[in-house]
């Protein structure tokens, strides 16, 4: 896998190419993933775009009691690999194209906006080779697309989803024609966003994961806590003022976070 981080504009661009022919991650990669996720939040700038493709592993050693203890080790660094992404303040956007299989779903079902080109299949292939899916896409998928009988007849089977049907069933917002066209819309939506206050954006996505995991009494009463403080930031007269005099709003100038 070769990794590549970039910013052309204001986003980020996270590049992760499949060399090996089985489309297995190995600890380098993952390890790789955090670090830089935990990097762009800090980073001045703050929309990624994910464009992606698991790695089986082999207790050693005979005790399985020690074996239990390092396998849970290696699966809650694997699990961390993915919660990074929904972890981070800023959107991140997955393209996908071919076959999102395996950790490639566990990936982008951690991402906040995902789009997929026609020749997109995706697949929670973990059964196929004799275990239950343990870094986020039991956890994820069925609150992505809603429909627990199609998560089941998914994880339960194996098969393919293809990209009507990814699109259709809500894991996908949009489907295009190809690869580029496809990775030309994420750009132009990240550049979208971007033009936004960082304040207002990175707020949302907060509150919008703290909502999904909390009753509509506790994620008001978030909001007021949140709010409170942030509604004394600059970006609103400055947003409120755009509108206003009718201009766009990449025009404005927001202070970095």
């Amino acid at each position: 896998m070769a990794a590549a981080v970039v910013a052309p504009h204001r986003f980020r661009d996270l590049l992760t190419r499949r060399e090996s022919p089985l489309d297995l991650w190995g600890s380098m990669e993952l390890s790789e993933m955090v670090v830089c996720f935990n990097k762009i939040v800090d980073d001045d700038d703050w929309i990624d775009l994910v464009d992606m493709a698991s790695e089986l592993f082999k207790p050693q050693g005979t005790d399985v009691a020690r074996n239990s203890w390092q396998l849970r080790s290696l699966i809650t660094r694997y699990q961390e690999t993915f919660s990074v992404i929904e972890k981070c303040p800023k959107p991140v956007i997955a393209a996908t194209h071919g076959g999102c299989i395996g950790g490639g779903v566990d990936l982008i079902t951690a991402c906040d906006i995902r789009y997929c080109a026609q020749d997109a299949f995706f697949q929670v292939k973990e059964v196929d080779v004799g275990l239950a899916a343990d870094v986020g896409t039991l956890q994820r998928l069925p609150r992505v697309i809603g429909n627990q009988s199609l998560v089941n007849e998914l994880a339960f089977t194996a098969r393919k989803m293809m990209a009507d049907e990814a699109l259709n069933s809500g894991l996908v917002s949009r489907v295009f024609p190809d690869k580029e066209v496809m990775l030309d819309a994420a750009f132009a939506l990240a550049s979208e966003i971007s033009s936004r206050s960082p304040v207002a954006v990175q707020g949302t996505k907060i509150n919008l994961i703290y909502s999904r995991d909390h009753s509509v009494t506790d994620g008001l009463n978030f909001m007021k806590s949140w709010n409170m403080s942030m509604l004394q930031t600059e970006d609103v007269i400055k947003s409120v003022q755009a509108l206003v005099e009718k201009k766009d709003l990449k025009t404005v100038t927001f202070s970095k976070l």
